[in-house]
Parts: structure tokens; sequence; C-alpha cells
């Protein structure tokens, strides 16, 4: 079965256009691994508009299944990140003031860089994880780096699924084939749904894990966050 961990910036988002702690975000963690999530994925920004680097410190003590870190390795990420010292971190090339994540890391480019931030997470016992596009060279660019795994920024396939062109799983289809032959733990996230995540998850051979937050948040308005989180887990037998 492919674990299902939960995005929960969105929950953060709605509590900081209020102020206070209404939705509080630490029991909405706690009761979405109650539902039965395999885990919770949170992704600060350097302006704190969702999830503070307080809010990363206070779930340490929450989270009892795997905890999942995402962010732009800049400085202060890579200081939380040890601090925190959470079960993955997923590095991703968020620009600065992004709405959401756009692209994957060029792990050809990037890959020294890649390299040094990868083995100071594995030396303090963080496993690790790389948001790369579905592109042959840049999954063996992932593997040159000594990453864990990496995690297929799945916004294209979305799209395409939409559209109603199933053709565009191809390339994670290959791409995931290809990490497997490399050795490289298959993650996945971006724009995955209930209406498409089956259809993925059986087309990706060797999917560890999945990363939902703003469509399962948003489908939990309508049919309620302990149904929405056991509506994934049956779609990822």
């Amino acid at each position: 079965m492919t674990k299902l961990s939960v995005n929960i910036n969105k929950i953060a988002t709605l509590r900081n256009a209020r102020g206070g702690n209404v939705p509080d975000l630490l029991k909405v963690a706690a009761d979405i691994q109650k539902f039965g999530a395999q885990g919770i994925t949170i992704h600060p920004r350097p302006d704190e508009r969702h999830i503070r680097y307080q809010d990363a410190r206070d779930l340490k003590a929450i989270v009892t299944t795997e905890y999942n870190i995402e962010g732009n390795s800049q400085h202060n990420f890579i200081d939380l990140v040890l601090e925190c010292k959470p079960d993955q971190v997923t590095l991703v090339p968020d620009a600065i003031g992004a709405i959401t994540s756009s692209a994957g890391w060029d792990t050809i480019k990037n890959q020294e860089y890649l390299t040094e931030v990868i083995q100071e997470f594995q030396r303090n016992g963080i496993r690790t994880s790389i948001f790369v596009d579905p592109v042959l060279e840049i999954i063996e660019g992932a593997k040159k780096t000594g990453t864990d795994r990496i995690e297929l920024y799945t916004e294209a396939f979305a799209h395409q699924y939409d559209l109603g062109n199933k053709k565009g799983i191809e390339p994670y289809t290959k791409a995931a084939e290809l990490a497997n032959e490399l050795g490289l733990g298959i993650n996945a996230g971006h724009d995955l749904s209930l209406d498409n995540i089956k259809f993925f998850k059986e087309n990706i051979p060797g999917l560890l894990e999945v990363s939902i937050g703003h469509a399962l948040i948003s489908e939990a308005l309508y049919l309620g966050l302990d149904n929405v989180v056991n509506m994934y887990l049956n779609k990822l037998k």
C-alpha cells in the first residue's frame, strides 16, 4: 500500500487569516493521524504565510507517524530541519514569494549543491527526497546526488488527466521505472486528488508515498476530514 502523508499548510492558512488559534493546527494533525493517515507534511516558507517555523517545532511532539518537512534548502530552512529532525526532508526549489511549487530541481546543474545539502541531512539521520520533474536525465542526476528518494512533481499529469488525456501518465511511469532500477525510493505530490489518485497509483511501480494537501483539504470541506482521509487510503491500497 502506498502511504498517505497529508500536507496541512492550508489549515495554517485558514488559522492565519483570522489570527488566534482556530483551527488548531496541532489538533488537526493529531486527528488526521487518528483517521488513518501515515504521515504529516508541512512546507514552511520564509514569509511564514501559512506554516510558521514555530509550528514545525511544535509538531515534532504531535506527529507519531512520519514527519516530512518540505522546502527550499536556504540557510534558515536547513537550521530548522536540523533542529526538528523529521523523518524525511523534501527539497523543493521554490523561489522566494512563490505561491506554490512550480518545478522540480535541475539535478544536473545543481548536483554539487544538492549533494552537499543531502549529506548534511543524512549525517543527522534524516531521510532525503528531491522534488523532480519526470525527466529521465533528471532522475539520473538525482541518483548522483546521493538522495534516498525522489518526489515526482505531478502537476502536469493532473492537468492532462483533467483534460481526459490518460497518456499524460507515461513520462511518470518511465521515470518511476528508471528510479526503481537506480534504487531510488519514489514519492509523488502536487494536484493529486480523489479523482486521479487511483489511476496514478496503479501506473507508478514502486510508489511509496504521496503528499496531498490542497485537494484533500478542499474535498474535506464537502465530505469531512475523516471521510476524505479514508477515501484516499482505500484508493491507495
